[in-house]
């Protein structure tokens, strides 16, 4: 059995304009020094608690009410006539639907986004009923923790050397590295290659089309190192 997890903002979804605008239109509301586009792509993965705690320097209540206004900023642009609904990269839904239908391979999804957020982006693409487990801050730990990745692989039933965590971010790398599991960067996201790199990425690629053969590399040598290690 294989397990293959996904982040989504900046893996599956190419949603970090929408992002950054919100959360810079948040600070705009709370009249505080707005963050630049690069802050705010820094933090991209992370819990909204850690998130806001890091650009605000805050904890507790003042993070809290940030994190308030930007859910009320973020459904009023959400509802406007100008809204459109962020897509998926091109090649993630060929990328998905190929992998679902391999025998012995499952799909999981750990994200930063709130459950509820989470379940409206799958829920707009259509994409909910391929991933097994699907796992937030709001059940887990944020990002860099490996919690999430920890519950996916019990409700998955695989271990460590037989699950791969794609994500756009270090802190998806670090989770993973955390975890036990086999990880691979994407540079279309958050996060520079050399960082992805740092954070220790088994494999770090730039195009959508080199996905699956990477998640099968990274796989099959955890595969053959588990079957070596038991000689």
């Amino acid at each position: 059995m294989r397990l293959i997890v996904f982040d989504m903002d900046g893996t599956l979804v190419d949603s970090h304009g929408f992002i950054i605008s919100v959360v810079r239109a948040t600070f705009e509301r709370l009249g505080q020094s707005v963050p630049s586009a690069d802050e705010v792509r820094d933090i991209i993965g992370l819990s909204n608690y850690e998130a806001f705690a890091q650009l605000t320097g805050q904890s507790g209540d003042a993070v809290r009410n940030a994190m308030d206004t930007y859910q009320a900023v973020f459904n009023e642009l959400r509802t406007s006539d100008a809204y459109n609904e962020p897509t998926l990269f091109d090649g993630i839904p060929e990328v998905l639907t190929e992998l679902s239908a391999r025998p012995e391979t499952l799909l999981g999804i750990a994200t930063g986004k709130s459950h509820r957020g989470m379940e409206r982006v799958l829920q707009a693409h259509g994409i909910r009923d391929l991933f097994v487990t699907r796992q937030t801050p709001d059940e887990n730990p944020s990002k860099p923790h490996p919690g999430m990745l920890q519950r996916a692989m019990a409700e998955a039933g695989t271990m460590p050397n037989q699950t791969v965590m794609i994500g756009d971010s270090s802190y998806d790398i670090e989770m993973a590295r955390a975890a036990g599991t086999g990880a691979l960067g994407v540079t279309w996201g958050s996060h520079e290659p050399d960082l992805l790199a740092q954070s220790g990425a088994h494999i770090i690629i730039d195009r959508v089309s080199h996905m699956i053969d990477a998640i099968d590399d990274i796989l099959d040598t955890r595969a053959q190192e588990s079957a070596a290690g038991a000689e």
